[in-house]
């Protein structure tokens, strides 16, 4: 048996990047034309010129909050503002409800969410029964998961969320192969199995998401005899990532181009520094480009060891929209972005705020070769341009700051 989704995960990393800029232009053109919010977005961009990463750069990020916007906006004749080119009707099978509310379409194409390979990748084979224990209520995640399921031939049990005395007796009774849910969930469960006695002991694997998931309670797993891998989607994007059984990162989808920016930007940052994560889908259904989906990662060098070969990233790594209150005016991590572009010799900056509520300060600190005379009082003056806030800056050495992806360190002390 194949160890292998499929055989797109192991070709070429240059023949994969060539069918994925290849099939670019056409999902831009093809946004453009039949998604209203896109044609906004991407008015005037040259879809048959997007045929590459530097191009891909170019165009503008939309983030969930402004998909959200465009959402309640143009709610009264699209409750999907224009993002989606589904119809209701055999087209769209379900519209779920994400917090926000954000809506959300799905199609009627054989794992819509792609996440099967994940499925496949955490031991699911045809035949297999899964627990799964998701919400199935307004939010797409069980339903990703079912789709994935059905995908590597398992049959599924719809547990749900809760019931926990219930959903014990299900998985004694119909002895499921595997687990699928949130890892908070599972280990509520496998702790109370101990408590009462009861047999879980059919489920030897598992794939999980929904939630951090630290390699601490990935061992405990294990050491109460479940293999369990993490997948990382979203509601919008569908599968974005996904664990093998080398545990070095998550591997990328194959139907999906992943960019990892500076936060508060559409600039991609050099391999294995920490940024955004922004997606395209090739999904042309709901053809979401560059869309930034708030959560810190960063590129991994190399190929993953099972043999797949494409990107690979380090997983989630915390939340890109560091906005912060300061004096009583937000500052966004896009000023701060704003305020580093006006000095080409700035390499990496980061804007700690510290004191107590509402007698703060911040320091603007700046990663550079020279710098240069001046460079500190003109620096201040862009701070109070853009942020119309006073603010001191701080010039360090080149590779000071962490590699985190903070452009804003809310230091400051809540007592």
């Amino acid at each position: 048996m194949t160890p292998f989704f499929d055989s797109l995960e192991t070709r070429p990393p240059e023949q994969r990047e060539a069918t994925l800029m290849a099939a670019l232009p056409a999902q831009v053109a093809h946004a453009q034309k039949a998604a209203s919010a896109y044609a906004t977005i991407l008015a005037g961009v040259d879809a048959a010129g997007s045929n590459s990463r530097t191009a891909l750069a170019r165009l503008p990020v939309t983030r969930k909050h402004e998909l959200l916007d465009m959402q309640k906006a143009g709610r009264a004749r699209d409750a999907f503002g224009g993002f989606s080119t589904l119809l209701r009707g055999p087209d769209m099978p379900r519209v779920f409800s994400s917090p926000g509310p954000i809506y959300e379409p799905e199609g009627n194409t054989r794992d819509y969410w792609r996440a099967g390979r994940a499925m496949y990748a955490a031991g699911f084979r045809a035949g297999d029964l899964a627990h799964n224990a998701f919400s199935y209520h307004m939010t797409p995640g069980a339903f990703i998961m079912e789709s994935g399921l059905h995908a590597v031939g398992c049959t599924v049990f719809p547990a749900g969320v809760g019931q926990t005395e219930q959903q014990l007796q299900a998985i004694a009774e119909l002895r499921p192969d595997g687990y699928t849910g949130t890892p908070s969930f599972l280990r509520i469960l496998v702790d109370k199995a101990i408590e009462t006695g009861s047999d879980i002991s059919s489920m030897r694997k598992g794939l999980v998401g929904g939630e951090a998931f630290p390699p601490s309670l990935r061992d405990w797993f294990t050491e109460h005899g479940l293999a369990v891998y993490q997948s990382y989607a979203t509601a919008d994007l569908g599968l974005i990532a996904y664990e093998t059984e080398s545990r070095q990162g998550l591997v990328i989808d194959e139907g999906v181009i992943v960019e990892i920016v500076r936060p508060g930007t559409g600039d991609p940052v050099p391999e294995g520094e920490v940024g955004e994560l922004v997606v395209t889908t090739l999904n042309p259904g709901y053809p979401l480009i560059r869309f930034g989906t708030g959560d810190l990662s960063a590129v991994l060098p190399g190929h993953c060891p099972t043999g797949r070969t494409n990107t690979r990233i380090k997983g989630w790594m915390g939340r890109a929209d560091q906005t912060t209150k300061i004096r009583g005016m937000f500052v966004h991590p896009s000023q701060v972005a704003d305020i580093a572009k006006r000095f080409p010799e700035v390499l990496k900056v980061r804007l700690v705020v510290t004191g107590e509520m509402a007698s703060d300060s911040m320091m603007l600190k700046v990663e550079t070769h020279s710098g240069g005379e001046g460079l500190e009082t003109r620096i201040s003056e862009a701070i109070r341009d853009v942020t119309k806030l006073r603010g001191d800056v701080e010039i360090l050495a080149p590779g000071s700051l962490p590699n985190d992806g903070k452009v804003i360190e809310d230091a400051r002390s809540y007592k």
